[in-house]
């Protein structure tokens, strides 16, 4: 007998949006490795006393209590202690003649000081 789980239970969900265009990147991304397994993982770490420092990652792993929502086809995951620093965050993607890449725009991050807080 397996102990794993497999009934699909219902994950929670964060309040990170992804914008049109950055879905569309992270696709076009995706179909140029040739995986359909994979997620984009967004996670927080303290900065200095600037806030907070991103990072923006595809994972193949779900792990537990992480939150998960769908943007047409493409997963953006949240580990939960990163779920409450990036709540009404938004993520996008430019592309201009001086800067391509993701961007997240928070608005828990202004004006906060990380210095010396845990994450735990």
């Amino acid at each position: 007998m397996s102990t794993e789980v497999t009934e699909q239970t219902e994950l929670p969900t964060h309040d990170v949006e992804l914008s049109d265009v950055a879905a569309a990147k992270v696709r076009s991304l995706l179909e140029q490795e040739g995986r359909q397994d994979l997620r984009l993982r967004v996670a927080v770490q303290p900065g200095g006393c600037s806030g907070l420092i991103y990072q923006l990652y595809f994972d193949e792993r779900l792990l537990d209590g992480d939150a998960v929502k769908d943007f047409d086809g493409v997963e953006v995951v949240v580990d939960k202690m990163s779920v409450p620093y990036l709540s009404g965050a938004s993520i996008d993607f430019e592309d201009t003649i001086s800067k391509q890449g993701f961007t997240i725009d928070n608005p828990n991050a202004e004006g906060s000081c990380a210095c010396g807080d845990s994450f735990h």
